[in-house]
């Protein structure tokens, strides 16, 4: 696998790609996250078409920076809210894989989004943090905020996460 470029500033040294699940089954969820945060593992294929990436990781916390650009733009020139929903989707959703362990998977059940202020292709940099609320057994929810480089909220979302045996994930 080669190097790419996420965005300016942002490189993916395995490039993009999927993960085998045998390999995902030897670690926890944050020791999976860990890896692809320090260039061991590719990014997934979706982050490098939404130019963002997971660039930091800890117990129950993700965050995500990217630069959405002309590609992402609506109709009326603005950028997409499914881009700001995409990322926030990543954030809430990874904040719960820190806290999964060996063996175990998670998906998003539901999720919601609230769009503050308009994004634009001149946004510049953008940070999306994730935060997880409750972890139970087979349920977790979790929080995220997207915000620009001043700190200003520019959505907000919250999810629920379903949590299952890594196997039930398996090709049918």
């Amino acid at each position: 696998m080669s190097a790419m470029e996420l965005y300016p500033d942002l490189v993916s040294p395995m490039g993009v790609g999927t993960i085998p699940h045998a390999e995902i089954a030897d670690c926890s969820g944050l020791e999976f996250l860990q890896r692809i945060v320090d260039g061991q593992y590719p990014t997934p294929p979706m982050a490098y078409q939404m130019n963002f990436g997971l660039t930091e990781v800890a117990e129950g916390r993700a965050v995500f920076r990217g630069v959405p650009n002309e590609k992402h733009l609506n109709p009326m020139g603005g950028v997409h809210g499914g881009w700001a929903a995409t990322i926030l989707d990543s954030a809430l959703g990874c904040a719960v894989q820190t806290l999964l362990a060996k063996g175990e998977a998670y998906a998003t059940a539901e999720f919601k989004v609230n769009l503050m202020r308009p994004i634009t292709p001149n946004s510049g940099e953008l940070v999306c943090e994730g935060r997880v609320i409750h972890k139970g057994r087979t349920l977790a929810v979790s929080e995220a905020s997207l915000k620009d480089s001043a700190g200003k909220l520019l959505a907000f979302g919250t999810e629920t996460c379903s949590i299952f045996p890594l196997g039930n994930l398996a090709a049918r």
